[in-house]
């Protein structure tokens, strides 16, 4: 049963941030910390959840999205302009994907690990009525890339159903979410479909997906978060004390605090002032249990 129509989901927490572009939000279990970027500013943040306490790392290029490493603290990384092993801590980047873009506009953007180990992102295109150039890669744990999806806007929402039989993604601009039949095995999407569109100025960015397997996402402009029952009915909307949330995550011990990133990106002074949390993490306390992210298995090179 996935209805949670009527139930009031508090927000219990601001964690100040400031970040220009927050995104990337990700729940670390083994060491109880959230991770997420600021793309526009190249800093990567990890809070220690106990503790209050955030740590900021400089990043080498504007980092989009990540995903933990399994048995490493390397994490693998959507620079702007390639997928890489980033080691935080020393700095070092070890480059495993470097496309030649057709066009100077394009970079990486939203990206996730897949159950089985795989690093799934997607490019955008910077400057706005340019051709949909974007496109969705899949890395392998040999670093090997794959080409799923093409004449993509923005690549966003990246997410998948808890049996991982359903792929989601979102072209921001064309303000809808689709859903594809996913083959774990193969990698293959297949049935692609709408699941749904939003409203005038609500354009779908991060997504994740609950244990009820409804996909809750992050609505830029819009200043909210929708929750959709797996048929793609709206069944809860969120008020976000920002009007440009962009990412969730779910965290926390029991995996019920849902984790909100949000932008000050584009936002005039004016704005600004009436947004005062714009750029800053939200903590809500969810009504249902989130699902762990995926980490991506490295295949040791030899030789």
């Amino acid at each position: 049963m996935c209805a949670l129509r009527g139930i009031l989901v508090k927000l219990i927490d601001i964690i100040p941030a400031g970040n220009t572009l927050g995104e990337g939000i990700l729940w670390d279990a083994g060491r109880g910390s959230l991770w997420w970027t600021d793309i526009q500013q190249r800093k990567l943040h990890r809070r220690d959840l106990a503790n209050g306490k955030t740590e900021m790392f400089r990043t080498p290029e504007r980092l989009t999205s990540f995903g933990l490493i399994e048995g490493s603290c390397d994490l693998i990384a959507a620079f702007e302009s390639g997928i890489a092993y980033y080691d935080p801590q020393s700095g070092s980047v070890d480059w495993q994907y470097r496309p030649k873009f057709d066009h100077p506009s394009i970079r990486f953007n939203d990206g996730r690990v897949d159950r089985q180990g795989r690093f799934w992102c997607g490019t955008m295109m910077e400057r706005e009525n340019e051709r949909a150039l974007g496109a969705l890669f899949c890395l392998d744990d040999a670093g090997e890339p794959s080409v799923h999806l093409r004449g993509v806007s923005i690549s966003n929402g990246i997410c998948w159903g808890p049996d991982s039989k359903t792929f989601y993604f979102a072209d921001s601009p064309k303000r809808t979410i689709f859903a594809f039949d996913f083959d774990a095995d193969s990698t293959t999407l297949s049935n692609q479909r709408v699941f749904a569109q939003t409203p005038d100025g609500a354009y779908p960015d991060g997504a994740n997906v609950d244990s009820q397997g409804c996909l809750w996402s992050a609505q830029w402009g819009a200043g909210r978060l929708a929750r959709y029952t797996p048929d793609g009915r709206e069944d809860m909307i969120i008020e976000v004390p920002a009007s440009q949330p962009t990412c969730v995550a779910f965290g926390g011990t029991g995996l019920d605090l849902l984790f909100v990133t949000s932008a000050r990106d584009g936002l005039k002074k004016d704005a600004l002032i009436g947004q005062p949390h714009a750029g800053d993490l939200f903590v809500f306390k969810a009504p249902v249990a989130g699902l762990l992210d995926g980490s991506f298995i490295r295949k040791e090179k030899t030789g």
